[in-house]
Protein backbone atom coordinates (compact mmCIF):
# COMPACT_ATOMS: atom_id res chain seq x y z
CA UNK A 1 0.00 0.00 0.00
CA UNK A 2 1.53 3.74 -0.77
CA UNK A 3 1.57 5.84 2.21
CA UNK A 4 0.22 9.40 1.55
CA UNK A 5 1.69 11.65 3.51
CA UNK A 6 -0.19 14.19 5.02
CA UNK A 7 2.25 17.26 4.42
CA UNK A 8 4.74 17.42 2.21
CA UNK A 9 7.87 19.87 3.96
CA UNK A 10 8.35 23.01 1.27
CA UNK A 11 12.14 22.66 0.81
CA UNK A 12 12.76 26.83 1.60
CA UNK A 13 14.70 28.15 3.91
CA UNK A 14 15.19 32.19 4.96
CA UNK A 15 19.08 32.62 4.86
CA UNK A 16 20.90 35.15 7.23
CA UNK A 17 19.57 38.39 5.29
CA UNK A 18 16.50 37.18 5.14
CA UNK A 19 16.19 36.25 1.54
CA UNK A 20 14.30 33.06 0.93
CA UNK A 21 15.97 30.28 -0.81
CA UNK A 22 15.39 26.67 -2.07
CA UNK A 23 17.19 24.51 0.75
CA UNK A 24 19.82 22.77 0.13
CA UNK A 25 20.98 25.37 -2.59
CA UNK A 26 21.88 29.23 -2.71
CA UNK A 27 19.19 29.82 -5.49
CA UNK A 28 16.57 32.30 -4.51
CA UNK A 29 12.80 31.81 -4.46
CA UNK A 30 12.57 34.61 -6.89
CA UNK A 31 14.82 33.29 -9.06
CA UNK A 32 12.61 30.10 -9.31
CA UNK A 33 9.38 31.89 -9.41
CA UNK A 34 10.40 34.94 -12.04
CA UNK A 35 11.50 31.34 -14.47
CA UNK A 36 8.21 30.05 -13.74
CA UNK A 37 6.32 33.24 -14.72
CA UNK A 38 8.37 33.31 -18.12
CA UNK A 39 6.76 30.51 -19.36
CA UNK A 40 10.04 27.94 -18.19
CA UNK A 41 8.88 24.24 -17.12
CA UNK A 42 10.48 23.03 -13.25
CA UNK A 43 12.77 21.20 -16.22
CA UNK A 44 13.86 24.12 -17.75
CA UNK A 45 14.53 25.52 -14.47
CA UNK A 46 16.48 22.57 -13.02
CA UNK A 47 18.97 22.73 -16.03
CA UNK A 48 19.43 26.86 -15.36
CA UNK A 49 20.29 25.67 -11.80
CA UNK A 50 21.90 22.73 -11.25
CA UNK A 51 22.07 22.22 -7.93
CA UNK A 52 18.58 22.16 -7.78
CA UNK A 53 16.35 19.25 -7.74
CA UNK A 54 13.48 18.85 -10.19
CA UNK A 55 10.81 17.38 -7.23
CA UNK A 56 12.18 20.56 -4.90
CA UNK A 57 11.37 22.60 -7.86
CA UNK A 58 7.70 21.18 -8.28
CA UNK A 59 7.09 21.47 -4.66
CA UNK A 60 8.43 25.07 -4.45
CA UNK A 61 5.80 25.96 -7.68
CA UNK A 62 3.19 24.21 -5.77
CA UNK A 63 3.46 25.93 -2.42
CA UNK A 64 3.73 29.54 -4.66
CA UNK A 65 0.64 28.71 -6.50
CA UNK A 66 -1.31 27.64 -3.18
CA UNK A 67 0.80 31.25 -1.29
CA UNK A 68 0.57 33.67 -4.29
CA UNK A 69 -0.73 36.46 -2.85
CA UNK A 70 2.11 36.34 0.56
CA UNK A 71 4.96 35.41 -2.21
CA UNK A 72 3.87 38.11 -4.53
CA UNK A 73 4.44 40.63 -1.93
CA UNK A 74 7.68 39.07 -1.13
CA UNK A 75 8.73 39.11 -4.64
CA UNK A 76 7.83 42.89 -5.17
CA UNK A 77 9.87 43.79 -2.22
CA UNK A 78 12.97 41.95 -3.24
CA UNK A 79 12.24 43.35 -6.93
CA UNK A 80 12.21 46.74 -5.32
CA UNK A 81 14.90 46.14 -3.22
CA UNK A 82 17.08 44.71 -6.04
CA UNK A 83 16.37 47.88 -8.15
CA UNK A 84 18.14 49.98 -5.46
CA UNK A 85 20.99 48.14 -5.27
CA UNK A 86 21.37 48.46 -9.22
CA UNK A 87 20.52 52.33 -8.81
CA UNK A 88 23.47 52.10 -5.86
CA UNK A 89 25.38 50.57 -8.06
CA UNK A 90 25.04 52.28 -11.56
CA UNK A 91 25.53 55.64 -9.71
CA UNK A 92 29.16 54.89 -9.08
CA UNK A 93 29.85 54.11 -13.13
CA UNK A 94 32.72 56.10 -14.45
CA UNK A 95 31.28 58.00 -17.55
CA UNK A 96 33.10 55.68 -19.81
CA UNK A 97 30.73 52.59 -18.46
CA UNK A 98 27.69 54.90 -18.53
CA UNK A 99 28.52 55.09 -22.69
CA UNK A 100 29.46 51.18 -23.01
CA UNK A 101 26.64 50.39 -21.48
CA UNK A 102 24.39 52.58 -23.90
CA UNK A 103 25.69 51.29 -26.29
CA UNK A 104 25.25 47.89 -25.06
CA UNK A 105 21.57 48.82 -24.81
CA UNK A 106 20.88 49.90 -27.77
CA UNK A 107 22.55 46.86 -29.52
CA UNK A 108 20.23 44.88 -27.51
CA UNK A 109 17.34 46.65 -28.63
CA UNK A 110 18.47 46.88 -32.31
CA UNK A 111 18.79 42.83 -32.16
CA UNK A 112 15.04 42.87 -30.41
CA UNK A 113 13.56 44.19 -32.94
CA UNK A 114 15.29 42.36 -36.07
CA UNK A 115 14.54 39.00 -34.50
CA UNK A 116 10.82 40.38 -33.68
Amino acid sequence: MIAIPDKYPVPLYRDPNGKIRVSGTRVLLELVIHAYLRGETAEEIVDSYSTLKLSDVYVVLAYYITHQSEIDIYLRDADKRADQIQQQVEANYSPETRAFRTRLRTLAEARKTTTS
